[in-house]
């Protein structure tokens, strides 16, 4: 019986419950090789060959290849996992998020800075803004 997921509905996030731990578990493994450096330079020397030892969905090598973080984290990937990929890149977490929101680096960093992104468009579906719940105007 599936659960009932009210988190369903808020536009923009996935959220990285039970199901999408298994969706992603092969995905979120192949980060997590990429602590040992032994295996950082085995994917770097040849990409392809070396996601193929992993039981992942072709998409989800796909993903990776084209380092689309956000359809990664669509497919089961968690961004803690796939901070790996950034890193095996040399790239910061910053830079990574960054490129996940269409900004650069410096243009996330000080959104972040300001207290982070509006929450306008990023409601549950149905959800009144915090001026209007309750009957309040």
């Amino acid at each position: 019986m599936a659960l009932d997921k009210p988190y369903k509905d808020i536009p923009g996030t996935t959220i990285f419950d039970a199901d999408m731990s298994r969706l992603g578990y092969h995905l979120n493994q192949f980060c997590m090789s990429l602590m040992k450096p032994e295996n950082r330079a085995r994917f770097k020397a040849d990409e392809r060959a070396y996601l193929d030892e992993w039981p992942m969905s072709e998409e989800q090598k796909l993903a990776v290849l084209a380092r689309d973080l956000n359809r990664c984290i669509q497919l089961g990937g968690n961004i803690y996992f796939l901070a790996k990929i950034g890193a095996t890149d040399g790239k910061s977490f910053q830079q990574m998020a960054g490129s996940m929101t269409g900004m650069s680096e410096e243009q996330y960093r000080d959104m972040m800075l300001r207290g982070g992104r509006s929450v306008e468009g990023n409601r549950r579906i149905g959800e009144a803004p915090a001026g209007q719940r309750n009957g309040s105007a």
